[in-house]
């Protein structure tokens, strides 16, 4: 297993991940701009921008794009981000000049013709509301949008169905053109292949990428203020949706290690502590974890538990006693479990050559560098129970940040809340 990177005299990097024997090829475009890059007038044209990219350009049609990919058994698919936007293939490794040709094609030559627009915005309109039928998701959306208020950061990614209304192929077009130049773009590729190869023909087919080199400040970014207010919506659901939430560490920061050994023994699986007490002690929920969001220059930690509304009650103080427990002290075998938990997942992950690929494009859009496993288990196994405490005590002194959806009567007042946690 070998990763090569490779930087252009334009700014473009080329990664591959080295799989000898592997049939699979997954290659995919990282553009380092996401939602949180969006004018707020335009919020929602970067999902907008992914939707439309396979949807034409002046040689291929929409129906040629994907009878080409899956005549040759492939598929294809694309996602925003709040930092950045990808689209890839996932083939067989025998045609690795038609995936080039494809992902060349659309990002230097698509035309976003209106028709295909219209029904799209149709299509999106659509996905805006299966979120609004989904109250697991919309505790999550409203909790982004109330931890980082009046801020693109905070804002939802599909757009709202008034914004979206109005954006036709001119906003498109200035938004590729500003946006998609090369020295923010990484060509990451997993499988079977040849680094020098592969950079030899991605040299040749992306010479006319949409925008110039530009500055590392992308327009439109504005710091991260993580600057909490509560989110209670009240409605008839089946069960209440909770999240407790609290200021998080960047991708950036040295802790970001320790951020996930905190998580994975607060509420990390089966064994850790929120589903041990609340799941297998007292039966109060069916889904409880935790996660933690991280961007260049902030992050968000939380608990999720989805709850019916007469467990709610009970359930908060349980939640809070575990989530202030991991300040006093970690066993040696919790710490243990969760650095096997954490390097395990990686490590199998990279099994399947199309998250090699994402984890590449990712990490090197975020760190500037190739991801290494070797270093990232190194950095796992050097955490200590004392960086793990040490890190929860520090998170537990930013604002609480509560979100709950659905029949949450019962729920303690957000006061009540943030009183017992200090307590």
């Amino acid at each position: 297993m070998t990763v090569n990177l490779t930087s252009l005299p334009n700014g473009l990097r080329i990664v591959t991940d080295t799989a000898p024997s592997v049939e699979t090829l997954a290659i995919g475009v990282w553009v380092g701009v996401g939602t949180r890059h969006e004018d707020p007038r335009e919020n929602g044209i970067a999902h907008m921008l992914e939707h439309m990219m396979f949807k034409g350009t002046p040689t291929l049609n929409a129906k040629k794009i994907s009878d080409l990919v899956e005549d040759a058994g492939g598929h294809f698919n694309a996602y925003t981000g709040k930092e950045l936007t990808a689209y890839y293939i996932t083939i067989l490794n025998d045609h690795l000049d038609l995936t080039i040709d494809i992902l060349s094609d659309i990002l230097q030559n698509s035309i976003f013709p209106e028709d295909e627009i219209d029904r799209e915005r149709a299509v999106i309109t659509q996905e805006i509301k299966m979120y609004d039928d989904s109250p697991d998701d919309m505790v999550f959306m409203n909790a982004q949008k109330h931890a980082f208020p009046d801020q693109s950061l905070g804002a939802s990614g599909l757009g709202s169905a008034q914004v979206i209304e109005h954006i036709h192929k001119e906003n498109l077009d200035r938004y590729i053109r500003t946006h998609y130049a090369p020295n923010r773009i990484v060509i990451s590729a997993a499988g079977d292949i040849n680094h020098d190869e592969f950079v030899n023909k991605i040299e040749h087919a992306f010479t006319h990428l949409p925008a110039q080199n530009s500055a590392d400040t992308i327009p439109g970014l504005v710091t991260a203020q993580y600057a909490p207010t509560p989110t209670i919506h009240e409605k008839d659901t089946e069960q209440a949706h909770l999240i407790l939430g609290f200021k998080g560490v960047s991708r950036l920061d040295p802790r970001h290690s320790t951020m996930r050994i905190l998580s994975s023994i607060l509420g990390g699986g089966t064994s850790s502590r929120l589903w041990q007490e609340i799941r297998e002690k007292y039966g109060l929920v069916y889904d409880i974890h935790t996660f933690h969001d991280t961007y260049q220059d902030s992050g968000m930690f939380g608990m999720y538990a989805g709850t019916g509304p007469n467990e709610l009650e009970q359930l908060v103080p349980l939640a809070l006693d575990q989530i202030r427990s991991m300040r006093d002290s970690i066993t040696g075998q919790e710490l243990a479990r969760a650095k096997t938990q954490i390097t395990s997942s990686v490590r199998m992950g990279r099994e399947k050559m199309m998250t090699r690929t994402d984890q590449q494009g990712r990490y090197i859009l975020g760190h500037g560098e190739a991801f290494n496993i070797t270093e990232f288990v190194e950095k796992i196994n050097a955490v200590t129970a004392q960086d793990v405490t040490s890190l929860t005590a520090e998170m537990l002194q930013s604002e609480l940040l509560v979100s709950a959806y659905g029949p949450i009567g019962k729920l303690m007042p957000v006061d009540k809340i943030k009183e017992k946690l200090t307590t």
